[in-house]
Formats: structure tokens, sequence, C-alpha cells
């Protein structure tokens, strides 16, 4: 994410790192996270988050209408001559059923899926039982993951089963330093 130059219009209607949160519908809170709850609040209403920045000379408000956002995980792109290319941004309780849909899409289309792009470039995470779970979507057999705690009922392991859809068209997995915790 590349933040807004701060003599931009962008960067006075943003809110970004470093800026300082002190009132929400014009009031103190306790701690962020009762600020989230109010921010959360019902959709639709107007909310007043009022902050300070390095350099204002007075706290700016900013009046935001609450929406629901919906957070995609998986984004698909079909490449040249068969081969596809999906991004997976996080993993969210609906990813594998996303990635599902994405994958049944670019096996099904005229020209047979040749190869895959799979980008965890970036994906901080989320929910580890996805992780295993997509995980799954390409593995025929063997262990996929194993934690041993030091009590025994600490331990466990989550084995690869057979997939109805026989994926055995390359597979290349792209991760950088911002690939962390279950996209690992």
């Amino acid at each position: 994410v590349i933040s807004p130059i701060e003599d931009t219009p962008a960067y006075q209607a943003a809110i970004i790192a470093q800026h300082r949160l002190i009132y929400v519908d014009g009031k103190p809170f306790k701690d962020l996270r009762e600020a989230v709850h109010i921010i959360r609040g019902p959709i639709f209403p107007r909310v007043l988050v009022t902050i300070t920045r390095q350099g204002a000379k007075e706290p700016i408000v900013f009046d935001l209408v609450r929406v629901v956002i919906p957070i995609v995980s998986v984004k698909e792109v079909d490449l040249k001559n068969g081969y596809g290319y999906i991004r997976l941004s996080h993993f969210s309780g609906s990813t594998t059923e996303e990635l599902e849909a994405a994958l049944e899409k670019m096996e099904s289309a005229k020209v047979p899926l040749k190869g895959l792009i799979l980008d965890l470039r970036n994906n901080g995470g989320g929910l580890l039982n996805q992780a295993i779970q997509v995980s799954d979507l390409f593995l025929e057999e063997g262990k996929i993951l194993s934690i041993k705690g030091r009590n025994r009922k600490n331990t466990k392991e989550y084995m690869a089963t057979p997939d109805k859809v026989n994926r055995k068209y390359p597979i290349v997995v792209l991760i950088n330093g911002g690939s962390a915790s279950a996209s690992e």
C-alpha cells in the first residue's frame, strides 16, 4: 500500500498508519477494541471519527458512512493458452469455496488447464483450517500439517485425502517476505 503524499488531496482525505484515533462520535474511548466496536455499528448510519496526524495543527474529523464491504480472498485470471493465475490474499472462512469455484471455472474452460500460478505473496495468513483445506485440493496423499505439543492431547496431524478432481498440471506457488502464518 502506498501512502498518499502529505500535500495531496488523497492524503487530506485518508486515515493511514501513524495517524492517532482520538474520538469516535465525538467521545473518547477506553481502548482500541471499544473504538472498533463503536465504528463497526449498524450499517448506513454515519459515524464521526476524529484523528490527529503529525503536522496538523488541529484534529481532523471524518464523517463516515458504515457499509458492508465484501472481502474476497480469491481472484483468478485466465492467462494465455490454458494457463491460470490465482491470487489468495488471505485465508477467510470462504477461501476454499472461492478457490474451488475459480479452479472449476478454469478447469472446465475450452482450453484445458495446463498450468497454474498460485500467488500467496503478502498473504498474512488467516484461518488455519482453510489453509489445510486449500492444500488438500492439490494433494492426493501425505501429511499436510503436523502439530506437536508438549502434551499428547495437543498433538495433531492433518492428512491429505484424494480429491474428486485429478489436478496433475504443474503449479507454481509464489511467496515473499509478506507471506506468513497460514500461507506458509
